[in-house]
């Protein structure tokens, strides 16, 4: 399980980063991956309106959030957390989600779908210094149309009242345990999946191209890598083009090395095409092989049929895993 947390407020060690560490540390705990972006040191130039993104899929503004997209991505759970400013996120944290307008184009402009779109998970936790009735609802109604623009379901909001000075959450008498409890309950569903991983030679097409179906059949039970003996410097173009035509997004990635898996990932399972004698040991872990030839320098229609035979083995995988 992998958490991405977007930290929007200007106080490193404020009441909303002690929410956030609450609920990270919990998640932590259970034994999932965590990664922060603090938004409010990150070079993020606000949102131009040139409408690229919505004619070519990409942002041309060439900033931090390059690297925040691929994150955004491979998250299961995205959270949000900010202090109200004026009855809204932060200036900081708004850039960030502005500049997302770059992954709903992906999906409603161009018909493209993320992999783990239907698994992915957002939620928001909010501090304010005020007391007012309505304080959070302009914020999580952002939260709610962020969250579907990268891929998200939207599963509420924690946001706490009249906190205002450094020390004020520490003092709250529930808002620690509850972010806490919060976390276990959104951790629950990720926590049991079987970890599988997939290699390939290059990790340019065909291990990419096996982890993004098996994420969007059944991403709810199983955690995917994919990884190459060998890697390439970039993803195969025509790998791109081909699962395009199944209307599958495979925007914003990149080949890497077994040796760059996260630290402590130990799958139950390994699929491997055509690694050759460099394809990794998981000691207790099942493995198999696909007899599946490199497309790398193929024509497009050979990409097709690599790709239709991926699409059927994971199938395949999947069913016979008895899950």
């Amino acid at each position: 399980m992998f958490v991405l947390s977007l930290r929007g407020s200007p106080r490193a060690k404020g009441n909303t980063s002690v929410l956030l560490s609450a609920f990270l540390d919990e998640v932590k705990s259970l034994g999932g991956r965590v990664s922060t972006l603090d938004v409010t040191q990150m070079n993020v130039m606000p949102c131009r309106g040139c409408g690229v993104c919505e004619r070519k899929g990409f942002c041309p503004q060439d900033d931090d959030m390059q690297a925040a997209y691929p994150l955004l991505r491979k998250a299961d759970l995205v959270v949000l957390a900010t202090p109200i400013y004026f009855y809204g996120p932060t200036a900081q944290l708004k850039a960030f989600i502005d500049r997302s307008q770059a992954l709903w184009s992906r999906k409603y402009a161009l018909d493209l779908e993320d992999p783990g779109r239907k698994w992915r998970k957002g939620f928001l936790l909010a501090v304010g210094a005020t007391k007012g009735k309505n304080l959070f609802d302009g914020t999580s109604l952002t939260a709610k149309y962020y969250f579907d623009a990268i891929g998200a379901s939207f599963e509420g909001t924690l946001g706490y009242r009249q906190l205002e000075k450094v020390g004020d959450m520490a003092a709250h008498p529930t808002a620690l345990v509850d972010a806490r409890e919060k976390a276990k309950e959104l951790s629950a569903s990720f926590l049991n999946r079987k970890k599988v991983l997939f290699v390939c030679r290059e990790n340019a097409c065909r291990s990419q191209m096996a982890a993004a179906f098996a994420r969007k059949m059944a991403g709810d039970r199983f955690e995917v890598e994919s990884a190459g003996s060998a890697p390439a410097e970039k993803v195969n173009p025509m790998m791109e083009t081909v699962m395009a035509e199944k209307g599958i997004d495979m925007a914003y990635l990149k080949p890497s090395a077994i040796s760059d898996l996260p630290d402590g990932w130990h799958p139950n399972g390994v699929v491997s095409m055509g690694c050759e004698e460099a394809c990794p040991s998981f000691p207790g872990a099942v493995t198999e092989d696909w007899d599946l030839p490199d497309p790398a320098k193929e024509s497009l229609d050979f990409m097709r049929n690599v790709r239709d035979q991926v699409e059927k083995r994971v199938g395949h995988f999947i069913s016979e895993s008895g899950e």
